[in-house]
């Protein structure tokens, strides 16, 4: 094992991961601890064991979310690589963190010294669940772009991902289904459980729009007279392969040269503006494709 297995092919990799990482934890510590914690909110994973264990005892929920997720890590070395796990163990130290300190900061003590989590747009709990699971899928989906995780059962989820391709979304969701049902034991109500498993459909599905977002490939088909220097040009300005196809035309017989692109959704632009300042007369076609595997794109997986 060398350096690169760990941390990534380069320096400035790196550091954007690290930085979509960090960006990703702070938006789902927010969520959870401002929005969801404080109203008595279990929107499934590792988290809602933690709110559930709070209400129950008054364990602090940031270390009940650490121990846990040393467990799990512990047990998840031999399937996961290396490079995996030293991100999840960096982004669950900064949660867990995160969450102690933002709890102590919402923690209220009264007269009698019961301790309240202060509600800071009050008595709004369905508004909470929403604002709280938005922020939770988006941080769960900066987080998971960048190879990273937020520990608990994202660590299950990724390693089945890993061989096998599920959704997140559809994993995480067979395994939150069980812990939100547990909520009913915090009070005894069903509208916990309901405002639970609304909270776990809005994040989880905001979670699966994003990285499928993010994801989205297209095909460009390139007919032009100028075919060698559109394609040098997205060799080198964009970094994207080309591959030339050799085709005829049906009624002139012309012999044609027809460039077949691959490319990010997010690079179609960029892909448009250099066609058209090499050959505005070109013919482009270019649509939307399931899913695009091999380098610079998914890994096939098992």
């Amino acid at each position: 094992m060398n350096l690169k297995d760990i941390i990534g092919p380069s320096p400035w990799q790196l550091a954007r991961d690290y930085l979509q990482m960090l960006l990703g934890t702070v938006i789902y510590t927010i969520g959870y601890t401002t929005f969801l914690l404080p109203y008595k909110i279990v929107s499934g994973g590792v988290t809602g064991i933690s709110t559930v264990t709070y209400y129950l005892t008054g364990f602090p929920a940031g270390n009940t979310y650490f121990i846990i997720n040393v467990v799990l890590l512990l047990m998840a070395m031999r399937v996961l690589g290396w490079r995996y796990l030293v991100r999840t163990i960096i982004v669950t130290l900064l949660i867990s963190t995160a969450i102690g300190v933002m709890q102590t900061q919402l923690t209220e003590v009264a007269a009698d010294g019961t301790q309240t989590l202060r509600h800071i747009i009050g008595e709004q709990k369905f508004m909470a669940c929403v604002i709280g699971a938005f922020l939770e899928g988006l941080g769960l989906a900066t987080i998971f772009l960048a190879g990273g995780s937020t520990g608990g059962t994202d660590i299950i989820a990724s390693a089945i991902n890993k061989y096998w391709n599920i959704s997140l979304g559809r994993l995480l969701l067979m395994i939150d289904i069980v812990i939100i049902g547990f909520s009913y034991i915090i009070e005894n109500d069903i509208e916990t459980m309901v405002v639970g498993y609304m909270a776990m459909f809005i994040s989880l599905n905001f979670l699966d729009f994003v990285i499928n977002s993010a994801r989205q490939s297209v095909q460009f088909i390139i007919i032009s007279d100028h075919y060698e220097e559109i394609a040098n040009e997205v060799n080198t300005r964009l970094n994207r392969g080309v591959t030339v196809l050799y085709g005829e035309g049906f009624y002139s017989r012309e012999k044609r040269q027809v460039l077949l692109i691959l490319a990010k959704k997010h690079e179609s632009r960029s892909i448009f503006q250099l066609i058209k300042r090499t050959d505005p007369k070109a013919f482009v076609s270019m649509s939307n494709v399931e899913g695009v595997f091999g380098e610079g794109f998914d890994v096939i997986k098992k």
